[in-house]
């Protein structure tokens, strides 16, 4: 089993992130990936780029560059114990992927009903494709409740390579992953990369989800039909 896309990526746009587009695009062909997300954080992260990244990704990154297929998204962060997030409607609709995820430098952890209440206020958004690395530590909740809201309004649960490494962050996502596979929740396997080396590297991701016996048909991205359908939801199609 392997991916053919990262999801979720960051450049230098990101400041704490290293690499540019280029190293990071390059690294992507590199590791044998068809498609590659642009997801940095949105501007009301202590370490987002000016609204007009966002604005110019159409204009000044090509949709194809050393062979892989460029996807113009945002991490974008919960502002709220309601859900919402901080990047404004109109620049969600104008971008291919929007990830919301929770970052407790914008949203501090509050209590479990809270915490439940912000991703199932979340899972509402229409305009949310993906619900980042909710193995977070630092943010726990109700995983059932959460999995269930993210089943009802169709987003991709998924499975963050880099938090991975976070202590007892595991621990979580072996209570997430066997729920996703209860409820029939589709996933995505992302890195969440914030260096080129990283790119497409998602190893203990996937031997996880083989432990629990993960069916493949519900992983987005180790397919392209399933992940086509994903991307050209929103704006139509992109890629053929």
């Amino acid at each position: 089993m392997k991916i053919i896309a990262d999801m979720h990526t960051h450049t230098v746009a990101s400041t704490h992130a290293y690499s540019t587009v280029k190293e990071m695009t390059e690294a992507a062909r590199e590791a044998g990936l068809e498609f590659l997300a642009i997801t940095d954080h949105t501007p009301n992260s202590t370490d987002g780029p000016h609204i007009w990244h966002f604005h110019n990704l159409h204009k000044a990154i090509p949709r194809e560059l050393f062979g892989v297929k460029i996807i113009y998204g945002a991490e974008s962060s919960v502002t709220d114990f309601e859900g919402h997030i901080d990047l404004p409607d109109e620049e969600c609709k104008a971008l291919d992927w929007i990830i919301g995820s929770v970052h407790t430098d914008i949203l501090p952890s509050g209590s479990y009903e809270q915490n439940t209440n912000a991703y199932l206020g979340l899972a509402k958004n229409p305009l949310v494709d993906v619900i980042g690395h909710p193995g977070n530590t630092k943010f726990l909740f109700d995983y059932e409740k959460g999995i269930k809201a993210f089943k009802e309004y169709d987003k991709l649960v998924e499975i963050n390579e880099s938090t991975l490494l976070w202590k007892n962050s595991e621990k979580n996502y072996r209570e997430i992953i066997p729920l996703c596979k209860k409820y029939e929740v589709s996933v995505i396997v992302n890195t969440d990369a914030h260096f080129f080396a990283a790119v497409g590297q998602v190893s203990r991701s996937l031997s996880l989800l083989e432990e629990f016996d993960f069916p493949e048909r519900l992983i987005v991205n180790t397919d392209r039909e399933r992940l086509l359908e994903r991307i050209n939801r929103k704006n139509g199609i992109i890629f053929n």
